[in-house]
């Protein structure tokens, strides 16, 4: 019986472009987050005497071919194994095509995960690791899923503690953007501040965060960490910034020992309500803590003088447009290079009256949650 498997898409909470690298790409560090949307990847598989793979999609946008991150998956991960097989695939494409959600990168793993269950064999994990950076840069993240810190070009990945799920809306415009050419912008932008004073980036690397009224004593959310000027010598190569400031929240009195090792949903005694109310309550104090230390994208600084309404989509995913007090995003950015946006909120009412604002300025919103790493790998199959 075929395998079907959930192929979930990814956020990125934060996005730091280092320098060109000898090989072309850009040295990165991002913080991923897996999210409950998902793509379904339906894979069969027979050994053979010859490999041969065959994929459809109910989308025509989907290649059918090698181009696939499916197809290169599946042929890369039988050479691996020593096997030949008859491998088929259909991929139900419920998420947008290249977004910046990873989309493609989700289905690649999950094409491996249903070929290892079809045929009764598994590579190990470091060997899966090692395949999906071969894959896509964005691939290894899903062989983790969760919260993942990504460095290199994004592939080398490292777990890390998970924040607890919370509600999350899903801009998805009709407009593309090239990450190629917002790589060259960013190029482009950095080399024009090297003679001059430089704008100003976050510990994350990013422009100016979208400050939108946490409390009514005037509290923010907003770029709060430490700012250093692009011609600084020392800020040149920004890599490790992203990795440091999000290790600061585990080094923050009466936040670590919780997010560290303890399951409030676990703990004995108390109300099933009370319960949910500490998850959510430390789901907010988490992702508070990432926003104070300054979490931007730096894609943000080129892609929205370019395009002027991805700004603006930010604005009312925040709440900052709309001028209401309800609904007010805790964070809100860009996901990779775009051209999807997203939010995360306290509540299911606040990311419903985001949802709304989105739509009814004609973009297309999707609600949604993050999605852990444990969730992530019991709700992987589809049956």
């Amino acid at each position: 019986m075929p395998t079907r498997v959930r192929s979930y898409c990814k956020i990125n909470l934060g996005l730091a472009i280092g320098p060109s690298r000898p090989d072309g790409f850009h040295g990165l560090t991002t913080l991923y987050q897996t999210l409950e949307l998902h793509d379904l990847v339906t894979v069969s598989a027979e050994r053979a005497g010859k490999t041969s793979i065959a994929i459809t999609s109910n989308d025509r946008r989907v290649p059918l071919d090698g181009r696939n991150t499916a197809w290169k998956m599946v042929e890369k991960a039988l050479e691996r194994l020593n096997l030949f097989a008859d491998v088929s695939i259909h991929i139900e494409k419920c998420l947008p095509i290249q977004g910046g959600l990873g989309g493609g990168s989700g289905n690649a793993v999950a094409a491996l995960i249903g070929l290892e269950r079809e045929l009764g064999v598994a590579l190990p994990g470091g060997e899966r690791l090692r395949l999906a950076g071969e894959v896509g840069s964005d691939v290894p993240l899903f062989v983790l899923g969760g919260a993942v810190l990504g460095i290199g070009r994004g592939e080398q990945v490292v777990p890390v503690p998970d924040i607890p799920s919370v509600f999350c809306v899903v801009a998805v415009p009709e407009i593309g953007v090239s990450t190629p050419q917002a790589f060259r912008d960013w190029d482009a932008l950095v080399a024009g501040t090297s003679g001059a004073k430089a704008p100003f980036h976050s510990g994350f690397g990013g422009g100016t965060a979208e400050a939108v009224p946490l409390t009514g004593q005037g509290e923010v959310l907003g770029s709060a960490g430490a700012r250093a000027s692009l011609t600084q010598p020392d800020k040149l190569d920004r890599l490790n910034e992203l990795s440091l400031a999000y290790a600061s929240l585990y080094a923050e009195p009466g936040t670590s020992g919780i997010i560290r090792g303890s399951n409030p949903g676990n703990q004995q005694g108390g109300s099933e309500q009370a319960q949910g109310s500490q998850v959510d309550d430390l789901a907010e104090s988490t992702l508070l803590s990432l926003v104070r230390t300054g979490v931007e994208n730096d894609f943000e600084r080129v892609v929205f003088p370019a395009y002027p309404s991805l700004r603006e989509i930010k604005r009312q995913l925040m709440g900052t447009s709309s001028g209401q007090e309800s609904g007010q995003a805790l964070y809100a950015a860009l996901s990779g290079s775009g051209s999807a946006l997203f939010g995360l909120y306290r509540s299911e009412e606040d990311a419903k009256a985001a949802q709304q604002r989105v739509q009814n300025a004609s973009v297309k919103a999707l609600m949604t949650k993050t999605l852990p790493r444990g969730k992530y790998w019991t709700r992987m199959f589809a049956g």
